[in-house]
């Protein structure tokens, strides 16, 4: 069967489940192109941690058709960059491993991707590792896919070893070579009950999304290879089915044939363009201006990988800015160079057409997500970076490289819209705030290793603050006698609890000029400041300070004594006045399947947690989200325990709710 696609560029992205094979799939299918990939080294100042926590981009030509893979990052850690790049690509193969227990934490990814509406086929690697039956392999695929799975393959065992692959469309039988193409053999007897049940199912899928073939089916009519197969193409690339191959990409078992499906059944470019609302009116015409739009930023903003989805795009070519993503406002940037890739190996190339995923180089002010080159701002959303969950306080081993610090950190902001920075000023720490523990030392290695800042980390502090629990009259008094004028000022005041979360208030009930107006502004300023620090060594919060009486001398008081008399009332009243620890308290929601709604449950309340309810999580059948209030510093560690306990499937999300009196 001929491909019907157009031989236009088109682009893929390999994602799936950490550990199952997707940078030796990426080799596999770049080395079957006739481009064998070398990996990066760490000599050459390459490997900057690229292996697992960024995209590798890989172009390659495959039977006469252009194509860019994008070998995406399989921690949860690393998900928005994979959601991003799925932008960018007419297909995803999804790589898993051929064990059905650890399928669990593939349903995200598959909701993801039928979010999107983004045609996408199974790759089962490691096929000759079969865990059990494949049957029961394909019922877990289901259950994680709201599409129907159509197994194109079945295994072909020997004993416990995968030998080969039954074609369910053809029903041939092949036998798997040493590094070479399969060869055919006869099928063997006893796959031919399975071969057929399989025949069957398949074509039941297909008819599900055709009436014409359902009703050829109806009437016992058999329908042939190549009708099938063209039903395959159209369902697969309009995300109707999910095909299921399977193979062993270490040693080039199955990966011709999933070049030959992806030839097959990716939609081409102009399809995805259609979808994602970025199809020009010229569609298809030689002078089309060029349309780009940008998924990644790398070194600081100073490479963006974009897709071109209308027209040729020439080095130095000028194109107008739409601000849709994270760049900002419109404008127009001029690119200083394109760059194709192989591994670890980038060459300048003088164009790029439509339907290539490239490398930009220099785009002053751009940022994932923009469009370039007059694409139109009601263009399918892009991704949004999700909350921070973990967090690190950062600080330079060497205090000279304060300044180098913050623009690093700005720098790995700006290529990583999920990293964000924020100095809190309550602790004077800066804050790296992530997706986890491996996202944060992905960055931190990038720090020392591209912007050579050395940094020191530690647990954030916690913004305790302290209040009073009742009230309290003192007498501050300031007389002090030297050559000339004195200092002489003298106040009364009471300070009282207030609601918790009303702040800060001063009352002045002064009569007949005990205290003269003039003197009332620095007697309010200096309450104020002595609520910065309160005898338990944190900020007061929720206390009314009021001046109720005092004296003052005509010739020696000034604004800076009646400063001093109240700052040192004011600071004896409170420790007179019962204080009392207060610690922020979060609002914390959990979302993880129902089976580890108790888990969660007690997970939270073994962190002080006060469980609110549960219920399900809108739109996710089979989650619920558990709501609670907990300590903030309870939280820390709070997403590797909860990772822990729902197999990877867990994630929170909290904001600040209130202040409580800490627990001792």
């Amino acid at each position: 069967m001929t491909c019907e696609h157009p031989a236009g560029p088109r682009s893929i992205a390999l994602v799936g489940p950490q550990g199952a094979g997707k940078s030796t799939l990426f080799d596999a299918l770049m080395a079957a192109a006739g481009e064998p990939v070398r990996r990066p080294r760490a000599d050459r100042g390459e490997a900057r941690g690229e292996a697992r926590s960024e995209i590798r981009l890989g172009h390659c030509a495959f039977m006469g058709e252009r194509w860019s893979i994008l070998d995406c990052a399989g921690s949860i850690e690393f998900a928005f960059e994979t959601e991003a790049a799925l932008t960018a690509v007419d297909l995803a193969v999804v790589v898993v491993e051929p064990s059905a227990a650890r399928l669990g934490a593939l349903e995200p990814l598959m909701r993801s991707l039928e979010a999107h509406r983004l045609p996408h086929l199974v790759f089962v690697n490691k096929i000759d590792q079969l865990d059990g039956s494949f049957d029961a392999l394909l019922h877990a695929l289901q259950g994680a896919s709201a599409r129907r799975i159509a197994p194109r393959q079945l295994p072909m065992r020997a004993g416990d070893a995968v030998i080969g692959y039954v074609d369910v469309v053809t029903g041939r039988a092949f036998r798997y070579g040493e590094r070479d193409a399969a060869q055919p053999i006869e099928l063997p007897e006893a796959l031919r009950d399975d071969e057929r049940k399989a025949h069957e199912e398949l074509t039941e899928a297909l008819a599900d999304q055709d009436d014409a073939l359902l009703e050829k089916i109806l009437e016992d009519v058999e329908p042939g290879a190549d009708e099938l197969y063209a039903h395959i193409s159209k369902d697969q690339s309009g995300d109707q089915i999910v095909e299921a191959l399977i193979g062993q990409a270490n040693r080039g078992h199955g990966v011709f044939r999933l070049w030959k499906a992806l030839r097959h059944d990716a939609p081409p470019a102009a399809e995805t363009a259609r979808r994602r609302g970025l199809a020009g009116e010229g569609e298809g015409q030689p002078d089309e201006a060029p349309a780009v739009q940008i998924f990644k930023t790398a070194q600081g903003g100073r490479l963006c990988f974009g897709r071109v989805w209308r027209g040729v795009l020439r080095d130095g070519a000028t194109l107008g800015q739409v601000g849709a993503g994270q760049g900002g406002g419109a404008g127009q940037v001029r690119v200083g160079g394109l760059y194709r890739f192989a591994g670890a190996d980038q060459t300048r190339a003088s164009e790029a057409q439509a339907g290539e995923v490239v490398a930009l180089g220099r785009l002053e002010g751009v940022g994932a997500g923009d469009l370039l080159g007059g694409l139109a701002q009601d263009a399918a959303p892009f991704p949004r970076p999700p909350e921070p969950v973990y967090e690190l306080a950062v600080a330079p081993k060497d205090r000279k490289d304060d300044v180098k610090l913050s623009t690093a950190l700005t720098k790995l902001a700006q290529d990583d819209p999920s990293l964000s920075v924020e100095h809190r000023a309550e602790t004077g720490e800066t804050v790296m705030r992530g997706q986890g523990e491996l996202h944060l030392s992905a960055a931190i290695e990038r720090l020392a290793a591209v912007h050579n800042v050395e940094v020191a980390v530690a647990t954030p502090s916690i913004a305790y603050k302290e209040t009073i629990r009742r009230a309290v009259s003192q007498h501050g008094r300031l007389k002090r006698q030297t050559g000339g004028h004195g200092q002489f000022a003298d106040v009364k005041i009471e300070v009282e609890p207030r609601p918790r979360g009303v702040g800060f208030a001063f009352l002045d009930k002064t009569v007949g000029g005990s205290v003269p107006k003039n003197f009332i502004p620095a007697v309010r300023e200096a309450a104020e400041e002595a609520m910065r620090k309160g005898p338990l060594g944190y900020p007061v919060v929720d206390v009314a300070v009021t001046l109720v009486d005092g004296g003052f001398h005509s010739v020696d008081s000034s604004d800076m004594a009646f400063r001093a008399a109240t700052k040192a009332a004011v600071a004896e009243a409170l420790a007179k006045a019962d204080p009392v620890l207060l610690e922020p308290v979060d609002h914390v929601v959990v979302s993880a399947p129902n089976a580890f709604t108790a888990a969660v449950q007690k997970l939270l309340s073994g962190r002080r947690g006060q469980i609110m309810g549960y219920h399900e999580k809108p739109g996710w059948p089979g989650w619920d989200d558990v709501e609670a209030l907990a300590p903030e510093a309870e939280l820390h560690d709070l997403i590797m325990e909860l990772r822990s306990d729902t197999m990877g499937l867990g994630a929170y999300r909290r904001r600040f709710d209130h202040l409580s009196e800490a627990r001792r």
